[in-house]
């Protein structure tokens, strides 16, 4: 789940329209596709400096600098550094997810597979820690709508319950998916504080799992 660095030099130009632009008919257009580059380079460009830094290095002026961007640009993309934490941690669950899909789980039990995810998930924010708590800490104190927990609620539904959906799990299995989801973030949270090892943290998800999701 590592993020690359961006290019630190600016494009050519800077100059751009609404965010919204759709696609000419028939194919993408150069607008969009330049856009989608644009707000790639500013999330790369965060995340190396939360892998530095924590999320205290993620000054706007300085991201903005850092993906050549102008700063009045990097705020229409995010207008606020929780949005370019959201984003950052929105990346990294498409990396992971890429890795489920590259590779499901091949347990046996549902509560196996979730596990799986889970320790992979650990494994991959591990490698940057700074990254890892500068987005673990600033989501728990989100003052903005995060799609972090629902994503890996409906991850851990796919791979255990044989690809179940968020629209098609029961409220009780979105419960325990969520409640599993929140256990491996806390134990996530105490093992970047020095308080877990490695080994703990898989047994205690193993533990969790097993009960929360036996019925599944």
């Amino acid at each position: 789940m590592r993020t690359t660095q961006p290019p630190t030099t600016a494009p050519p130009s800077e100059t751009e329209g609404p965010l919204d632009s759709h696609p000419a008919p028939g194919g993408h257009s150069v607008r969009t596709r330049s856009q989608h580059q644009r707000r790639k380079r500013i999330v790369q460009a965060a995340a190396a400096l939360a892998s530095r830094g924590g999320v205290e290095a993620m000054q706007m002026r300085t991201v903005a600098e850092r993906a050549g961007v102008a700063l009045g640009t990097l705020y229409r993309y995010f207008p606020s550094k929780m949005d370019l934490v959201v984003a950052v941690v929105g990346e990294e669950i498409d990396l992971l997810e890429s890795s489920i899909e590259r590779r499901p789980p091949g347990a046996a039990t549902p509560s196996s597979r979730a596990v799986d995810v889970l320790m992979r998930a650990t494994r991959g924010l591990m490698r940057e820690p700074e990254l890892a708590d500068a987005l673990i800490r600033s989501l728990i104190l989100a003052e903005v709508q995060t799609p972090f927990g629902d994503r890996m609620t409906g991850l851990l539904l796919r791979v255990s319950a044989d690809g179940l959906t968020l629209e098609e799990a029961s409220e009780e299995q979105l419960d325990l998916a969520g409640s599993l989801s929140s256990v491996w973030v806390q134990e996530l949270l105490e093992m970047l504080r020095g308080r877990r090892t490695y080994d703990q943290i898989q047994r205690r998800i193993e533990t969790a799992a097993a009960r929360l999701l036996s019925g599944m």
